[in-house]
């Protein structure tokens, strides 16, 4: 994932210094202290890329986990890319993202970012708590030793407070042009798989439709009329790039689909910008897939718009910010252990957890927005019974 937010990286830093319990069984034990990667010089010990590896390893099975209903879901030997696994992925990005951390540790006082000695004792306090809540045989499996959780927890307050300053520079002038969106609502009727009767009496309802509508006027609800014909019909609100030439732009970057006029037929598209305040569309719109029926909602749609700015905004930081370290890591000097990285392995049959119990918000906490490290280890003390499984 290349995009990171300043909210992502604490939620994950949290992750670890909350934790109950992190269990795993099934593979052969591996030594944490070898080096297996060093970064302009400085070592980075397999137990942290061990640490990142399997936080994230069990943050994913818990999110399949919740999609299948609360079924495993086998993941990590299935074929990727360049003839890897989802596990041996795994491995390489856990990899260059301890990487990027070590570069950010070293740059950060150039963007006036510091760890205080308060937030090592807070630190260093999540550390021990980790230790303590962990069995000698999970620890073994991590191949993880107390100064080296500290330096990982060391290593995410830097990633976490790195990135406002990183994209405090992304332009936010965003004009109306650019960012106008109208709004609409539509029906549409799936022709797909259909029988050639089928798909004429699908004509039909949509017909039926676009009638009822014209015959209510511009105050007809939609939906209302749709289920009238069929109660399986509804309809559906959308927008849209209203400048069309902000429109393509928005195609080619493949950014913000729900709102892009990508996402619609050119056939829907077509029409719609013909349309004014409250209109509905002619005809029955017709695609190789589908029947649409259509109803223009506003040409400038103003809460739309000011959505679409924020999110050209956040397109922009987000690339600032991917740009900005993808360059720091192509102008380090990394040089990977190939043989030490391979012994960490990410399998279906070897399992963890993490465990963390919900601790009730102070007021405090609830006050601040992005909680830093210091409110996030002062949240280890409710963990000592572990209640949930976490998967962020």
């Amino acid at each position: 994932m290349k995009t990171i937010t300043k909210r992502t990286a604490v939620a994950a830093l949290t992750g670890v210094m909350a934790v109950g319990m992190l269990t795993g069984c099934g593979e052969k034990k591996l030594d944490g202290t070898k080096t297996v990667a060093t970064v302009d010089g400085t070592e980075i010990p397999l137990g942290i890329v061990s640490l990142s590896v399997r936080e994230g390893q069990a943050q994913t099975e818990a999110m399949y986990k919740s999609f299948m209903g609360g079924q495993d879901y086998s993941i990590w030997s299935m074929d990727a890319e360049d003839g890897k696994t989802y596990g041996e992925q795994a491995v390489e990005q856990s990899l260059k993202d301890v990487e990027l951390m070590y570069i950010m540790k070293e740059k950060a006082a150039d963007y006036n970012v510091e760890v205080t000695d308060d937030d090592e004792q807070k630190i260093a306090d999540a550390a021990a708590a980790f230790m303590a809540a962990n069995s000698e045989e999970t620890l073994q499996e991590l191949a993880v030793s107390e100064d080296q959780i500290k330096t990982y927890l060391e290593l995410q307050t830097y990633k976490s407070r790195m990135h406002d300053p990183l994209i405090a520079d992304v332009d936010k002038d965003v004009s109306d042009e650019e960012a106008q969106q109208s709004s609409f609502d539509y029906v549409s009727i799936s022709t797909a798989d259909l029988s050639d009767d089928e798909i004429k009496q699908k004509k039909e309802d949509a017909q039926k439709i676009l009638d009822d509508l014209k015959a209510a006027g511009s105050d007809g609800d939609l939906n209302e009329i749709a289920k009238s014909v069929d109660d399986s019909y509804s309809s559906v609100s959308g927008t849209f790039d209203a400048n069309e030439d902000a429109a393509k732009e928005d195609s080619d970057e493949e950014s913000d689909s729900s709102s892009s006029s990508s996402a619609y037929p050119d056939e829907v598209m077509k029409v719609l910008r013909t349309l004014k305040d409250g209109e509905i569309g002619p005809d029955v719109i017709e695609t190789d897939t589908s029947y649409y029926v259509v109803k223009l909602d506003k040409v400038n749609d103003e809460e739309a718009t000011e959505t679409k700015k924020q999110s050209i905004i956040s397109t922009r930081e987000n690339k600032l910010y991917t740009d900005t370290t993808e360059k720091w890591l192509d102008d380090a000097d990394i040089n990977v252990e190939k043989k030490v990285l391979k012994t960490l392995k990410v399998t279906d049959n070897h399992k963890f957890s993490i465990a963390t119990a919900t601790p009730e918000p102070t007021e405090e906490a609830a006050a601040t927005e992005t909680p830093e490290v210091t409110e996030a280890a002062e949240e280890t003390e409710a963990t000592a019974t572990p209640e949930a499984t976490r998967g962020d």
